[in-house]
């Protein structure tokens, strides 16, 4: 989100969706007007880049999973992968982190990125290495993951990131042994968390929050451990109580939420929709509950306007999406992290509507 910029509601594209129902396919034309030949810039006044912040692993990272997941990729799409997996090589240090911070020019400012930062690398190294649009792409995802095994965190969801990582790098190789460990060490953090505090392994729900159920959904897949996927549901199940409002999410606010503090709060980011969407799908291939696929379909309609304002965050020409829900407004900038959240949690839709639990390749 642009760190200074909040704009008013405007008439495009927060006006309200008079067919909120129906569900557009994700569209790459704002992403490729925030990438240029290094990554995607992080931030964006209205839908121009702002490159005086410059670039972050974070938000390549992001980029090179939603790419990665993109069914039957056109050249530009092949493109946009080619460039934001260079951007996360590039960031590797000799210790097998990663930056994150980089200028505009292309010079790194910071000596390791945080801890989510190094997670999201290994998400998207994994992501790339099972779905990459190439064959040489996927190799260099796949080359550059052989050193899972360094990664190291307390931190809730930079293991759910790295737990992601390496569910997507055992779906491309079932028997990388570095990926096998990498997922056991990431999801026990999460899973001793969840069974130390109840019913949220947190005090306060803050960002990303759905990625932490998905993380132990996966590995409880991964590696057929029904305990995990049972603490995967639970607090999938509980999240998804204290988020709904009557029929629509009513997600988080940017500055977090605990139980007894008012409700609906703003701003609403559009990370905790995609975050959701990729969630209850994950919930719906596990358990075949229809249930579970409409709540993915109601994740994506929050975007465009089935939320508490009524008012939509999504581009429908341009696939850009503003950067958050206001009581009575969107924040009209469209940055990489909100851009990548609204065009993941559609791809989860459509693949609701395109597959079935049945289906082998997850």
């Amino acid at each position: 989100m642009s760190p200074d910029d909040q704009a008013g509601p405007g008439t495009h594209p927060s006006s309200p969706e008079s067919d909120r129902g129906h569900l557009p396919p994700p569209l790459f034309a704002h992403l490729r007007a925030l990438t240029d030949r290094l990554g995607v810039w992080e931030h964006a006044k209205f839908s121009e880049p702002r490159v005086e912040h410059g670039f972050c692993t974070d938000d390549n990272a992001r980029a090179l999973v939603v790419v990665s997941r993109q069914p039957q990729s056109g050249a530009d799409l092949v493109d946009l992968s080619g460039i934001y997996l260079k951007f996360v090589l590039a960031a590797r240090i000799s210790s097998g982190h990663f930056h994150n911070r980089r200028e505009a020019g292309g010079g790194w400012i910071d000596e390791v990125g945080s801890d989510d930062c190094q997670g999201r690398a290994w998400w998207a190294l994994g992501t790339v290495a099972h779905r990459g649009p190439g064959a040489a792409m996927r190799a260099a995802g796949a080359d550059a993951f052989a050193t899972c095994a360094s990664f190291g965190s307390q931190h809730l969801r930079a293991n759910a990131y790295a737990s992601l990582g390496a569910f997507e790098m055992l779906q491309a190789d079932p028997r990388h042994s570095g990926a096998a460990r990498l997922i056991e060490q990431s999801s026990g953090v999460i899973a001793s968390a969840a069974r130390s505090r109840i019913p949220w392994p947190e005090i306060r729900l803050s960002y990303d929050n759905a990625r932490l159920p998905e993380a132990l959904l996966g590995a409880g897949a991964a590696m057929s451990d029904a305990k995990l996927t049972a603490i995967g549901i639970r607090l999938l199940e509980w999240l998804v109580g204290v988020e709904t409002n009557g029929d629509h999410f009513s997600f988080a606010p940017d500055h977090g939420w605990a139980p007894g503090e008012p409700r609906p709060g703003f701003d609403q980011q559009p990370i905790e929709a995609w975050a959701m969407a990729d969630a209850c799908y994950r919930a719906w291939i596990i358990t075949g509950d229809p249930v579970w696929k409409a709540r993915v379909l109601d994740a994506a309609r929050w975007l465009l306007g089935h939320n508490d304002t009524h008012l939509n965050l999504y581009d429908r020409i341009t696939g850009g999406t503003c950067d958050g829900l206001m009581e009575h407004s969107v924040n009209q900038n469209r940055g990489a992290e909100s851009t990548l959240a609204g065009l993941g949690a559609l791809q989860a839709a459509a693949r609701c509507e395109s597959e079935s639990p049945a289906d082998a390749t997850r």
